[in-house]
């Protein structure tokens, strides 16, 4: 232990001694560790809470993993290093670590330093404990006070923000394995809090280090977006979007203003492609709207170009190709000469939608002209930034550059080429099954177009069985009804049929409101 910590350690020893020779809680006491290390030793309110139960962190890492155990979940990732990185500030615990280091501790999130509700809906005093706080709290600073006002003057934002955090607290409590749809009331929340950002952009202060927490999570969000089931990252990006939201209530200093217009662009473009996912294109497409409106603000056409290419994904993916092919090109313009990843990324949604207006036939013309967006594709990927080329989300992968490709060439009946790009391209696929899925179907077209169409349904049904009931969402279903129907149009009796239809229908699938059926 350094001679600072030392000190620290030392003054709030002193400070839980008198303390609990005078009858107080707890939380009081923590509350006076941080009123008096603060200043010579930034301590946070979440280190001045364990420094006042006298405890080590490994002792609060056990304490939380007991509470996994109790709830019967797996054991938590959580140990001394990231707990660290909480007291010292570098990072902030998702929603459910809160939820746990509160349960130790007894307090509310506010009280750890959290300005957000807990996603359990109530509070976490134990019976009989104090209920005041000390008598002469300091004031919240500006930032706080700020982030505390919608919640007490906007009842639907916080029963918005209640219905996300319920849902993601029950997916939390089932490990995912809920089935949850995407049913009204979260709809109706996913609308506010996109309706309450549209309002404020066109009417905002905060701290830099505040902005800088918000910027981690949304970079960190989209890493998520491989690996996370879509309505629990929903979950979570609308309760950040929601408290972006909120600090963008009132007018910033041009500096602070244009990276909350950026975070609201992100974080509504992601919402989007999420939207997508999960089969809802009339909340996508609103999403993206939004977050061209938000990314207006920024002056930055990489953004720009970026939200224009994500939303050209909605017709593409719900049957306007000239749609599609009208946004990319606009996405195109938008990006000009600067190397981005819109740059490489709407040149494919064009050759993917000329190739659906193709439909299914290697006209000359088409082919060529989907194949020339392709090379420019493949030549604005190899411009872009090494950490754009990582990115899935904000950026553009090497292995969603060879997908594309090959859900081109399968769509212009090049089976070759597609079968050797396609499995490229699965090679590289670690994680996101909404694409790895997506690449199986295309390899089983390809099988049908040979002509094999017993391996066709073999191939479908092995990539269909892969997923979970999570990720069989519409944006799913639609391309394997689609395969279905050909292959019952090549052979209605082909072997293994019936099994796939089963999966394909495998549970209800939620009622999407705005959905083609």
């Amino acid at each position: 232990m350094s001679g600072r910590q030392h000190r620290e350690t030392e003054i709030a020893r002193r400070i839980r001694a008198k303390g609990l020779a005078v009858g107080r809680t707890s939380a009081q006491i923590a509350e006076e560790i941080h009123e008096a290390c603060t200043g010579p030793f930034g301590t946070t309110r979440i280190k001045a809470h364990r420094l006042s139960y006298g405890i080590a962190l490994a002792d609060v890492i056990e304490q939380v993993r007991a509470l996994f155990e109790r709830d019967a979940k797996p054991q938590p990732g959580i140990g001394e290093t990231l707990l660290s990185a909480y007291e010292s500030g570098l990072k902030r615990p998702g929603p459910e670590y809160l939820h746990y280091l509160c349960t130790v501790y007894r307090v509310e999130p506010v009280a750890l330093g959290y300005d957000a509700p807990c996603i359990c809906g109530h509070g976490h005093r134990m019976p009989g404990l104090v209920t005041t706080e000390i008598k002469e709290r300091p004031a919240p600073p500006p930032e706080r006070e700020l982030l505390m006002q919608p919640a007490e003057s906007d009842p639907a934002a916080e029963e918005d923000e209640n219905v996300l955090r319920r849902t993601l607290l029950t997916l939390l409590n089932t490990d995912g394995n809920a089935s949850l749809q995407l049913d009204g009331p979260v709809l109706g929340a996913c609308e506010g809090i996109k309706r309450r950002l549209d309002e404020t952009l066109v009417s905002s202060t905060v701290s830099a280090a505040m902005l800088d927490q918000w910027e981690e999570s949304t970079v960190s969000f989209g890493r998520q977006y491989t690996t996370t089931a879509p309505l629990r990252l929903l979950c979570d990006v609308l309760l950040e979007l929601s408290a972006v939201r909120a600090a963008m209530s009132r007018r910033q200093p041009i500096d602070l203003q244009e990276r909350l217009c950026r975070m609201a662009a992100q974080l509504s473009g992601l919402s989007g492609m999420i939207m997508i996912n999960l089969g809802d294109h009339r909340l996508a497409r609103s999403f993206f709207r939004t977050g061209r409106t938000a990314a207006d603000e920024t002056g930055d056409r990489a953004l720009r170009a970026w939200i224009t290419a994500r939303e050209s994904l909605v017709p593409l993916y719900f049957g306007d190709a000239r749609e599609a092919l009208t946004l990319a090109k606009k996405s195109r313009d938008m990006a000009g000469s600067m190397p981005c990843p819109a740059q490489a990324m709407a040149p494919v949604v064009e050759a993917r939608a000329l190739a659906m207006l193709s439909g299914g036939e290697s006209k000359k013309e088409i082919v060529d002209q989907a194949k020339r967006a392709l090379a420019r594709a493949r030549n604005a990927f190899s411009h872009m930034k090494p950490d754009e080329k990582e990115d899935v989300a904000f950026g553009y992968t090497e292995r969603q550059l060879y997908f594309y490709q090959g859900d081109v060439l399968t769509k212009l009946g090049q089976t070759i080429e597609a079968e050797v790009v396609l499995d490229q391209a699965l090679g590289k696929y670690d994680d996101h099954i909404f694409d790895q899925t997506l690449i199986r179907l295309d390899q089983a077209h390809c099988r049908l177009l040979d002509g094999e169409v017993g391996e066709a349904v073999s191939v479908a049904t092995n990539a269909l069985s892969l997923i979970t009931d999570d990720y069989l969402t519409d944006f799913i279903v639609r391309p394997a009804l689609r395969l279905e129907q050909a292959i019952i149009e090549a052979d209605p009796n082909a072997p293994g049929l019936e099994g796939l239809k089963a999966l394909i229908r495998r549970r209800p699938k939620p009622n999407l409101k705005g959905a083609d059926k």
